[in-house]
């Protein structure tokens, strides 16, 4: 069934990518985009029908997660030998990083989260790094360490398409955090080919061959605009 699911998926990737180029080419930036946009739920397909067991979960909401780690942190002020005083400047100082927090929304969902063997997987796909990630990265990194807070149970990855010598440095600043595990292009698919039992990358090898699968007209767009390359998977 998998099998089938993504032939039906690949067919209909080529047919949309067709018919919006014709209508509206495609330049730079909203190619980028749209490749990542159908590149993640292509991949999240294999942990959809997995061949090993796993299962899909939700996301922690962050309010509840704030009220745990404030209930453990005012009893532990409140169990400590010292003055009443002392107890009130602590719980102030404490309050004053939350309100900071409080005044945007964090938002812990991620493009995949699943338990296997006792073990929480909270994942997100790029398809690659640009010079415009700098939100995108410093939110990932503080995501990464509130998940890392709740447990050793828990574990943060990320899957990116491109080679890892294609992205800029906002892909190392995730690398090198204590809070990311990132896999590139080829061990992208293993990583995932060991968590769901599928080899997503054997299946792409013999069914996908996207210069050849698409027209001879889109073809020449994307290789005159140089954006062929987003179609490497």
């Amino acid at each position: 069934m998998l099998n089938e699911i993504l032939l039906v998926t690949y067919v209909s990737y080529i047919v949309m990518l067709e018919y919006r180029n014709k209508v509206w080419a495609y330049e730079y930036m909203a190619f980028a985009r749209r490749v990542g946009e159908l590149w993640e739920p292509f991949c999240k397909l294999p942990f959809e029908f997995p061949v090993k067991k796993l299962k899909l979960i939700e996301a922690p909401d962050f309010q509840k997660v704030q009220e745990g780690i404030k209930k453990k942190t005012l009893e532990h002020i409140a169990a400590l030998s010292i003055t009443n005083d002392e107890k009130r400047m602590l719980n102030y100082y404490y309050a004053i990083p939350w309100e900071l927090v409080d005044s945007g929304e964090i938002k812990l969902k991620l493009d995949l989260h699943f338990e296997q063997n006792g073990n929480h997987y909270n994942c997100d796909f790029k398809s690659g790094f640009s010079s415009n990630e700098k939100g995108n990265t410093n939110r990932l990194l503080l995501v990464g360490s509130i998940y890392q807070s709740l447990g050793q149970n828990e574990e943060n990855i990320l899957f990116v398409r491109q080679e890892e010598e294609q992205n800029n440095h906002y892909l190392q600043t995730l690398k090198n955090s204590p809070y990311w595990s990132c896999y590139c292009a080829s061990d992208c698919y293993s990583k995932i080919a060991e968590f769901t039992g599928f080899n997503l990358r054997t299946w792409l090898d013999n069914n996908v061959d996207w210069k050849n699968d698409i027209s001879s007209e889109f073809r020449r767009h994307l290789e005159d605009n140089e954006l062929i390359g987003y179609l490497t998977w």
